[in-house]
């Protein structure tokens, strides 16, 4: 059997994978025996060029080699579990809320109404992320996929400054793309998937995550279509955050909920697809002034509860 560590080149011995049907493959992010063992056939289908009914024969030869179905020990996987990094958020109290920090290997949703923070968020994780591990970054670089015109420089430099670091170094370890649409916004994660393998990121960003699927699927008769997508799309950063030990951090928007007699009268966009799919949700909204608190919504593995932080020029502080 081979082990998902193996060489990548193996997936050229799979029958009926020509070398470049094995470029397409790695091209779409298929690079190892078990990614294509899980893959349905449509999917590898679409993503090599080929029919579905060779697509079935290259699965089921890669399910022959790849360790499906073994079962590991709590002990093995709480060994893996020590390879997870955390990212400091500027801000003490968001960090013990979220058990030390945004966690790798992990997607975080940060969700709440226009102002809330969450794209100063997603800005001091650029920076912070490029601090060495003891000032709570990870010696990285950072991704970012602006769906809305978000992401400002200008920003950046205030925030780098704050730290002591030189504003111009940090800006270029920073690279962003403008998603124009949902398809876009997806090709780009295949585009950071290839990237990754030039930079040492450990940092991906999408601002926001469903604005262009709410806007281009529209009613209940294209909600299947979207969250299918939705659904895709979410796994895709997820698979690229367990490649790369990288924390994925995605906002949200939130939606009126007419009928709430009681509580906050307002949901996070994506449904189901976005609430199983992010392994941390935190429901962010404002305070007096500068102040804004972080409800952690739900998480693997611990309890809820609520932080407050502040946003100024310098950026996330307690």
């Amino acid at each position: 059997m081979v082990s998902n560590s193996e060489d990548n080149n193996m997936i050229d011995k799979l029958s009926g994978v020509g070398p470049a049907t094995a470029e397409k493959l790695k091209d779409a992010g298929y690079l190892d025996i078990m990614s294509i063992a899980v893959a349905s056939p449509s999917e590898l289908a679409d993503a090599a060029e080929i029919g579905e009914t060779a697509a079935s024969k290259i699965i089921i030869d890669a399910r022959k080699h790849a360790n499906i179905g073994d079962f590991e020990t709590g002990a093995k996987l709480f060994e893996k579990r020590q390879q997870v990094g955390h990212l400091t958020s500027g801000s003490k109290l968001l960090d013990e809320l979220l058990g030390g920090g945004f966690e790798s290997q992990a997607i975080i949703e940060l969700f709440g109404e226009f102002g809330s923070g969450k794209t100063q968020i997603a800005h001091q994780l650029c920076v912070i992320v490029q601090l060495p591990k003891e000032k709570g970054g990870m010696n990285g670089e950072a991704f970012y996929i602006d769906t809305e015109n978000t992401f400002r420089p200008e920003r950046i430099v205030q925030m780098a400054e704050a730290y002591e670091l030189d504003p111009d170094e940090v800006l270029s370890k920073i690279h962003v793309a403008r998603a124009y649409n949902s398809n876009h916004q997806m090709l780009l994660v295949d585009k950071v998937k290839e990237y990754s393998k030039d930079f040492p990121a450990k940092l991906l960003i999408v601002d926001s995550l469903t604005a262009h699927f709410r806007a281009e699927y529209v009613g209940r008769g294209a909600l299947a279509d979207r969250q299918q997508k939705l659904n895709k799309h979410m796994h895709d950063l997820l698979r690229w955050g367990d490649l790369n030990n990288g924390v994925v951090c995605v906002t949200n928007q939130v939606a009126a909920k007419p009928d709430a007699f009681f509580g906050d009268p307002t949901r996070p966009i994506g449904g189901h697809i976005v609430g199983h799919t992010a392994t941390f949700r935190i429901y962010l909204r404002k305070s007096k002034g500068p102040k804004r608190i972080a409800r952690l919504i739900d998480s693997p593995h611990l309890p809820e509860g609520e932080a407050v932080f502040t946003i100024s020029e310098i950026g996330i502080r307690d």
